[in-house]
C-alpha cells in the first residue's frame, strides 16, 4: 500500500476517533460535570476498540506471511503503543492546563495531535510491521 493512502486512511479514522473522544469528553464534562482528567482517560479508552479494528484491517493490513501474526501479539503491541501515545498526550494536557493555564477543552483538542503522531508512528513501525 502506498504511504500516502495509508496516511489518508489514518487521518480519516483519526478524525472519527477524535469525534468519539470529543463526544465522550463533552458528555462527561458538560453533561455529568466530570473532572477533565477522568473524562480524558475514559474517552481515550472508549476510542481504542474502534481504533484497533480499523488499524488492523484497513490502515495497516498485514501482507504475506505477516498476515498470520497472532492477534494477541498485535493487541499487546497496540496496547503498548496506546499507553505510550496516551501518556505523552496526558502529560501535554496536564502541563497545558496546570502550568500554562490553557483552556481545558482547547488543551484536549491539541492533545489529539500529540496522541495521533505518536500513535501512527508506533503502530506503523512496531505493532503492524
Amino acid at each position: 500500500m502506498r504511504e500516502s493512502v495509508r496516511i489518508v486512511r489514518f487521518c480519516f479514522i483519526g478524525t472519527m476517533n477524535a469525534l468519539i473522544t470529543a463526544m465522550v469528553i463533552g458528555g462527561m464534562m458538560k453533561g455529568a460535570g466530570t473532572d477533565y482528567l477522568l473524562a480524558n482517560v475514559t474517552a481515550y479508552a472508549v476510542a481504542q476498540t474502534h481504533n484497533f479494528v480499523w488499524s488492523k484491517y484497513w490502515i495497516f493490513p498485514l501482507e504475506g506471511s505477516y498476515r498470520k501474526s497472532s492477534i494477541w501479539r498485535q493487541v499487546l503491541l497496540f496496547s503498548v503503543a496506546f499507553v505510550l501515545a496516551y501518556s505523552l498526550q496526558f502529560l501535554f494536557l496536564l502541563s497545558a492546563v496546570e502550568f500554562f493555564g490553557m483552556n481545558e477543552y482547547l488543551a484536549q483538542f491539541f492533545g489529539l495531535f500529540v496522541y495521533g503522531a505518536v500513535n501512527y508512528l508506533t503502530n506503523k513501525y512496531v505493532t503492524f510491521h
